[in-house]
């Protein structure tokens, strides 16, 4: 083991926070401990995520203190202490007006199939109005001869198709009576079919407009972290747009700006962020959680010994009430 540790780290708030010229967090003072524990002479060196774990694969760096999520994939690159958290991604994203839920409203209402839908049912008012008018002309007292007569029948096609039943006009005639009970019976099934489909509309509509679920951002643009868990496990279920961010803020910042539709990434992370910018006041999380992860340092392959000790002081630091403290300053409990 070497003397000195370089020990790589990124800004992740709420497990490294970086102000100024001093650090803290969660992870940083969990490795402090650690390190002051098993007298570790170290140096902390500022890195991009993505050189972090390159750095991390190629011996590099000893150490990352980053909230690291353990995979198979990594694994294979690096050793892990034993795992001090556990959380999940989540969907951040910006929220919506009213006048934008309006919109999205209206959209709905006004498909493809509720248009043609309502112009059928034009269509069966004129044709049956135009029947009842045929047979009801020489009724003088309901049905107008004429132009206006047309429009007697139409009304009174209406009335009954809608069953509102006034009953200023109805038929007299054998035909007219029997023209009356197919439009009442016909009328019935399509105003249900037609009041079922709306429905349906506007359920998908609204589904895809307050998306609670993770595969209503398929068709989607997306962003999440370069090289993190949560990009894998989109790539791993086939989202199609995805833009990729070194920080998490530079992402965020472009969700607000309505660059992206969506930011993937960890909970805790996103959370403390919008949380501690005002600039990123109007972005909300989902209630939508997935890909569960285990954070964990990350040390160079083969370095067992140095993972054996660092592991089994995090799971005696994890034992003590100090740790549930340092978890409940930061907004922090435990799954």
């Amino acid at each position: 083991m070497q003397d000195t540790l370089s020990v790589g780290y990124t800004s992740a708030p709420p497990f490294i926070v970086e102000n100024d010229s001093s650090l803290s967090g969660i992870n940083v003072w969990l490795w402090k401990k650690v390190a002051d524990d098993l007298d570790l002479n170290y140096r902390l060196v500022p890195m991009a995520f993505s050189d972090m774990l390159d750095s991390l694969e190629s011996g590099g760096v000893d150490v990352s203190i980053n909230p690291l999520t353990i995979t198979s994939k990594r694994s294979k690159v690096m050793e892990f202490t034993h795992s001090f958290y556990a959380s999940n991604s989540t969907i951040a994203v910006a929220e919506r007006s009213s006048y934008q839920k309006l919109l999205s409203y209206l959209k709905g209402f006004f498909n493809q199939n509720f248009l043609k839908g309502l112009l059928v049912l034009l269509l069966i008012i004129f044709l049956f109005g135009l029947i009842g008018w045929y047979f009801e002309r020489k009724e003088d007292q309901q049905f107008r001869k004429g132009y206006r007569g047309i429009w007697d029948g139409v009304w009174w096609s209406a009335v009954t198709l809608t069953t509102v039943g006034y009953g200023d006009k109805t038929p007299k005639t054998r035909m007219g009576k029997i023209a009356a009970l197919v439009l009442m019976f016909g009328g019935l099934l399509f105003i249900s079919g037609l009041t079922a489909s709306i429905a349906s509309s506007l359920t998908v509509t609204q589904l895809n407009s307050n998306p609670d679920g993770f595969h209503a951002f398929k068709e989607r643009s997306i962003g999440t972290i370069k090289n993190s868990s949560s990009n894998s496990f989109l790539n791993e279920h086939f989202f199609k747009d995805i833009q990729l961010f070194e920080a998490v803020v530079p992402g965020l910042n472009q969700l607000r700006d309505g660059e992206i539709e969506a930011f993937m990434y960890d909970e805790p992370i996103m959370k403390y962020r919008i949380q501690e910018d005002s600039t990123l006041a109007k972005l909300q999380l989902l209630p939508v959680r997935f890909d569960v992860q285990f954070y964990a340092f990350g040390l160079a392959k083969h370095n067992t010994a140095l993972e054996q000790m660092v592991s089994q002081r995090i799971l005696e630091i994890m034992e003590t009430q100090e740790w549930q403290l340092v978890l409940n300053e930061y907004g922090l409990t435990e799954l």
